[in-house]
């Protein structure tokens, strides 16, 4: 069996010193996260986490930069995740906006609030992301490249 790690986007948004988290269901229970979700066929790493935040919160994302990419393997199931984290604005909120299915709510947190809940993370990421981002860590999203692949380009892609 071939192993896959599991591609995964998240945006890391700040307004007003608080962060916009979503409070989950996963893995047996409540958890919280950023807004953040698999890349799906077709679609750039911006899209995914321009489509995961909105599905997640309500808000519209607009990304600035990329704040870090993060690989973590879950230590009970084994699982080993590629998270791109992206910073940028919240710049509009649709509140009649229907949630993904297994989101309880967004919410804002400050920094304090989200590491007094460190047992309810869904991943250590959440935190490490937020301290590089405290930090200062910023990339230009031109950093990322999405080529087109077609015909012969397509065999020799590795």
């Amino acid at each position: 069996m071939a192993w896959i790690p599991h591609l995964t986007v998240a945006a890391i948004i700040q307004k007003d010193d608080r962060f916009l988290l979503v409070e989950e269901f996963a893995s047996g229970g409540k958890v919280f996260n950023q807004p953040a979700g698999h890349l799906e066929p077709g679609e750039s790493l911006v899209e995914a986490v321009i489509r995961e935040t909105l599905e997640e919160t309500a808000w519209r994302f607009e990304p600035k930069a990329l704040c870090g990419i993060y690989q973590w393997t879950h230590p009970e199931k084994q699982k080993t995740f590629i998270r791109f984290a992206f910073t940028g604005a919240a710049v509009e909120h649709l509140p009649g906006r229907d949630l993904d299915r297994g989101i309880i709510r967004a919410v804002w947190m400050d920094r304090e609030q989200v590491l007094a809940r460190s047992g309810q993370l869904r991943s250590p990421m959440v935190m490490r992301c937020i301290d590089d981002y405290l930090a200062g860590q910023r990339f230009p999203l031109d950093l990322l490249s999405q080529l087109p692949l077609s015909g012969k380009n397509r065999d020799q892609a590795s």
